[in-house]
């Protein structure tokens, strides 16, 4: 089948070497996006009455946490890549290419992120902080999916039309060969994760919003959107049911968040009458 012209062709190299060192564009996005986060966060944070100092002593233990927690949920959903029969053990230490799960990072970085914050602060709640940070993680995120086209990994189903992401023959999986473009699901989610940022700002501007509903929000919002390009994406992972896990736990991740919102705002709807 002949390759299209696609809209984003996928980078034919995934590193720059300088010298002895080597820079992966994996890595670089992932510290980028990092970045960027806790400029946004550390300014809503001040702004809510936080401090800033508060903020980096807690960052300096939950980014490293985040990354091992991501790192491990991926080995531990895709152990076949890694120690199945002709998995590599030694891989799964080779973050830079590529493969962190959102859940673990999100779930091991909150849990360091409380016990250090109750040690750091004693003046603001922690749902105020993670509502601070909740915009600030989905630009992160954001930025962080374009490692993924570096790689040329985890795009969707096969695609024809202007937007497509052509995929060199040696990256395609088993019993795609014969396609040549695919959904861009890592843009996909690019994209939707800063239209759910936006989203979180607007309706704070909006609204009068109890503590930790913003973060509630940004669990709704990018949960409800990977339903739809995890149920494209077609790299090899776990199922139960024939459904894969990751969009079996965002499933329930939406719903789970949707009711806790809906609570949360039928609570202050009664304090407010």
């Amino acid at each position: 089948m002949p390759a299209l012209h696609s809209f984003i062709p996928t980078p034919s190299k995934s590193s720059v070497a300088l010298g002895p060192f080597t820079l992966h564009m994996y890595a670089i996005c992932i510290l980028v996006g990092i970045l960027v986060a806790l400029r946004i966060g550390r300014g809503r944070y001040v702004a809510r009455g936080g401090s800033a100092q508060t903020l980096s002593d807690v960052a300096i233990w939950v980014i490293p946490a985040g990354i091992i927690g991501g790192r491990l949920y991926h080995v531990i959903t895709s152990p076949d890549a890694y120690f199945g029969k002709e998995g590599r053990a030694l891989d799964a230490l080779k973050i830079w290419n590529g493969g962190m799960g959102i859940w673990g990072a999100v779930a091991v970085g909150a849990l360091f992120a409380f016990v250090i914050f109750r040690r750091a602060d004693r003046g603001t709640s922690f749902a105020l902080f993670a509502d601070s940070l909740a915009p600030a993680l989905l630009v992160a995120q954001a930025i962080g999916r374009w490692g993924n086209w570096f790689n040329g990994e985890l795009f969707g189903r096969p695609l024809h039309t202007w937007w497509a992401l052509e995929i060199p023959y040696e990256l395609r999986p088993h019993g795609y060969e014969n396609f040549a473009t695919f959904h861009p699901t890592f843009l996909y989610e690019s994209i939707w994760c800063l239209l759910a940022a936006a989203s979180i700002l607007l309706i704070e501007r909006r609204y009068r919003m109890r503590d930790g509903s913003s973060f509630l929000l940004y669990i709704f919002l990018y949960c409800g959107g990977r339903i739809v390009w995890e149920s494209l994406r077609i790299d090899s992972a776990h199922t139960i049911f024939g459904l894969r896990i990751n969009l079996l736990l965002s499933v329930g991740l939406t719903l789970a968040s949707g009711v806790w919102l809906w609570r949360a705002k039928r609570s202050s709807s009664r304090i407010d009458s």
